[in-house]
């Protein structure tokens, strides 16, 4: 099965280095760029032990400036590893964490303390009196004097010898917001409204995030000896551009670390899109470019856009004028480049996505062969039960409509995204349900007098009760069902598979299990689907997709070891649209919708009304889920016809998983 297939390994030695690995002269601060994440947390955690076990060598301590949130988690998990498993020991250990809201109290779920003791502290062998982390309680009269000593303990300690570093939106190292100096130092800020809205799903909503916290300062870090920056996904790419190649700016505070000495950055290759090294890498003139099919299509859209000419239109000049000589010396004519690039994205259109069949044939079609098989079994996997509608809801409808089996399966319960009042407004309806049609019993009238209480008592950011995470699925199922068979799926084709990862109320999830693996392959085998679709969507600030893809993706390659014969005519499809969507150079399958398909569309996601006008973690954008989507696939359809191909109203657009591991 070519989807699962992963080319053999080559040796390091050998390998030409990718082009997105090689620096661009627009780089500002050293930047390493590898593929994925996991490899940055464990390149860095490896660092951090080397440092701590040289220290320990010369009977030093080592103090180490960490940082919080999920970019360094990765690196806490591995360090963690580290000395479990190879004896890594942090004795001589002395930490200085960057930030803490305030106010906050450290057994609170938000507060930075609590989440340094469960992802590092209480899993390592330092001492509890050598970690140091701002204390969100102070009063406030006193948060000057905190900040003062605060940096007077690391003055003692010798100064910071490694500072671990994220970046935030507003391109903000600590709580360091837009417009703090190069000279800051430990302080309480006000929070940017970009960074509370980035914070919101910890808090169970923007409201409840704190206005302010206490941070080092810009000048604190910039005095470590040592500064690394990590940053993790296409959400960070624009700021972290504005970062390495921008200019030094108060208005993006991680500019400053180019004014370090040693500091360094490191990118998965989403975090890197919008570095010149990734863009435009024939810009840089410090390496060969190979000319592969997929380069060739990136540079030819990328000039078409440029030049804002249609890609028929292009000529030699434009490619001489723009870095592009190599390949126009390489491939001859401009037209018969350009040409060639155009048939690509004309051949990825197509209004068949689970194949035509062999003795359909309609006025104006493009002539594509019949596919060998034809009705298709499709399972569509959606990680919340509504990214199927938003992400993919007019291919889902016309898979239907062309009269192909098509399941759905719902990873997870999507419980934790339900308002309180939204709850309330349901276990209300049951109660007078119950009442009216005389089903009321002092069983169920003391469920639900006691789920409404807990409902009505719960302070803001606290976990729900089991009995209220169970309403609270019941509400995202109902919805889904709704969606599903609106689209004209039978119910008995809905499958809610309710991963356990998911099932902790908080937005914290547990590590993906074998369980969770299990369940996925167990449905995958019931269906044998010809075609699979997920979502690809890594974007997601909570992580549940990256997490639902990897279950997916281990499921298959499962079943692939175990010979499962219907793998050979498997294909998996990746989606986008919840958080962000495919760039036109990387669509490989593109799914033209009409002005009616769009509008059935949105009413499919409009069955989830509990995520309707406001969900309750929009991340950080402020459209509603299903503007985001159709605003998205106009995007798509708007740039397909700038570039010279048919106008559509809308295109969802699809890649193919090439089978390589996602961490």
């Amino acid at each position: 099965m070519a989807t699962i297939e992963t080319k053999p390994a080559s040796s390091t030695a050998s390998r030409k280095p990718e082009y997105w690995q090689i620096a661009s002269p627009a780089e500002r601060i050293s930047t390493r760029v590898l593929e994925r994440a996991k490899d940055v947390s464990a390149t860095v955690a490896r660092e951090i032990a080397d440092l701590i076990r040289a220290k320990a060598a010369k009977g030093e301590r080592c103090v180490l400036g960490l940082a919080t949130g999920s970019t360094p988690t990765g690196v806490y998990e591995e360090l963690v590893r580290l000395h479990t498993d190879e004896g890594l020991s942090f004795r001589n250990v002395v930490t200085f964490n960057l930030d803490e809201y305030w106010p906050m109290q450290p057994h609170e779920l938000q507060s930075y303390h609590r989440f340094m003791r469960e992802y590092l502290f209480d899993r390592i062998d330092i001492d509890p009196a050598n970690t140091n982390i701002p204390d969100g309680t102070a009063a406030e009269e006193e948060v000057r004097t905190m900040c003062e000593r605060y940096e007077q303990r690391i003055r003692e300690m010798g100064g910071v010898d490694l500072q671990l570093l994220g970046i935030g939106r507003t391109g903000h190292i600590g709580f360091n917001e837009p417009g703090s100096s190069r000279t800051s130092r430990t302080r309480l800020i006000t929070l940017d409204s970009v960074t509370r809205k980035d914070a919101a799903s910890d808090f169970f909503g923007e409201e409840h995030v704190p206005t302010r916290a206490v941070t080092m300062g810009v000048g604190s870090i910039l005095e470590a000896k040592r500064v690394i920056m990590m940053a993790f996904g296409e959400g960070k790419a624009p700021v972290v551009a504005r970062a390495v190649e921008g200019p030094v700016t108060n208005a993006v505070a991680a500019s400053f670390l180019q004014e370090h000495a040693n500091a360094q950055v490191y990118l998965d290759l989403a975090a890197a899109a919008e570095l010149e090294r990734c863009k435009a890498p024939w810009c840089s003139a410090n390496h060969d470019l190979e000319w592969c099919d997929a380069m060739t299509r990136k540079a030819v859209i990328w000039l078409a856009r440029t030049t804002k000419k249609a890609i028929l239109k292009l000529t030699a000049e434009d490619y001489n004028e723009h870095h592009l000589q190599d390949l126009l010396a390489g491939r001859g004519k401009a037209y018969d480049l350009n040409i060639s690039v155009f048939r690509q994205l004309q051949r990825s259109i197509t209004g068949w996505p689970g194949g035509k069949p062999r003795d359909r044939k309609q006025a104006g079609d493009i002539d594509r062969p019949g596919d060998e098989v034809f009705p298709k079994r499709v399972l569509i996997f959606s990680p919340h039960p509504d990214d199927d509608v938003i992400s993919m809801g007019g291919t889902f409808i016309r898979l239907v409509d062309q009269g192909h089996e098509v399941h759905v399966a719902y990873q997870t319960s999507g419980n934790i995204a339900v308002f309180d009042a939204e709850a309330l407004r349901f276990l209300d309806f049951a109660a007078d349900f119950n009442a009216h049609f005389g089903f009321e019993g002092a069983k169920t009238e003391r469920l639900e007098h006691d789920i409404a209480r807990r409902l009505r008592d719960k302070k803001p950011g606290e976990v729900d009760p089991p009995e209220v995470q169970r309403l609270k699925g019941l509400i995202r199922r109902g919805e889904a069902k709704a969606a599903g068979i609106y689209c004209g799926v039978p119910e008995d084709r809905l499958h809610f598979l309710d991963m356990p990862f998911y099932e902790t109320g908080r937005v914290r999830k547990k590590p993906l299990a074998q369980n969770d693996i299990e369940i996925v392959k167990s449905l995958l085998r019931r269906v044998k689907p010809h075609q699979v679709y997920a979502a690809g969507d890594l974007s997601d600030p909570h992580g549940t997709h990256r997490v639902c893809l990897s279950a997916i993706f281990r499921a298959l390659k499962e079943c692939a070891a175990a010979g499962d014969e219907w793998l050979r005519d498997s294909t998996t499809w990746l989606y986008r649209g919840a958080w962000q969507e495919w760039d036109v150079e990387q669509t490989e399958m593109a799914v033209p919708l009409s002005p009616d398909e769009v509008a059935r569309k949105r009413a499919a996601i409009f069955k989830h009304q509990s995520q309707k006008d406001r969900a309750l973690f929009p991340g950080a954008d402020e459209r509603e889920f299903w503007e985001r989507a159709e605003q998205r696939n106009a995007n798509t359809a708007r740039i397909y016809d700038e570039l010279g191909l048919a106008e559509y109203a809308a295109i969802e657009s699809f890649v193919r998983w090439d089978g390589r591991p996602l961490d």
